[in-house]
This record gives C-alpha cells, structure tokens and sequence, in this order.
C-alpha cells in the first residue's frame, strides 16, 4: 500500500507545484534564460529516464534486451515512424531477443 501513497503524495506535489507556477507569475513571462532552461527539462529528464532504464539494474549496469528493444525503437524513430509503430517495434525487438 505505500505505493500508492507515494504515487498520491508525488500526484499532489505535481499539482501543488503546476498550480502555483500561475499563482506566482500571474499575467509576467518567465525571463528569457529561465525559459530556455525549462524548456530543455523534459528532453533531459526523459533521456536519463531511458538510459537508466535500459542500463540499469541492481546489479550495476547491463546490456541485455532492453538495449536491442531502445535500438529498434531508435531505428524506426529515425525513419520516421508513427509513435504507436515504434512502441510496438521496440516491444516486439525485445520480446524477440528475450525469447532467444
């Protein structure tokens, strides 16, 4: 159950925070430089997101399905592939490589 009391604690912070942002500024634009900074955020944190993801484990760092599953996904990103089609790719690379 403390789970989900963590998921329930972190969703509140979540909307305490997105709700004060508003409150705080009222109608002023954020400085240019704090802009651009918020701006590159959520392509840095979902970088480390995969990376940790992929790589990671409690024994250290691995290479193991997961690696061919981000490579896949990676390959039909880069042809330009629709989101759905390069989830089930990368999903179907891995599951392909676990069952070797």
């Amino acid at each position: 159950m403390s789970v989900w009391i963590a998921v329930a604690v972190v969703g509140l912070g979540t909307m305490t925070l997105r709700a004060l942002g508003p409150a705080l500024l009222g109608q002023r634009q954020l400085p240019e430089r704090l802009d651009a900074v918020v701006s590159l955020l959520a392509p840095t944190l979902l970088a480390a997101l995969v990376v940790t993801q992929t790589f990671g484990s409690a024994d250290g760092i691995v290479a193991d399905a997961r690696l061919v599953g981000v490579g896949a996904a990676a390959v039909a990103i880069a042809l330009r592939a629709p989101l759905l089609l390069v989830v089930v790719v990368a999903a179907a690379a891995t599951a392909l490589v676990r069952a070797l």
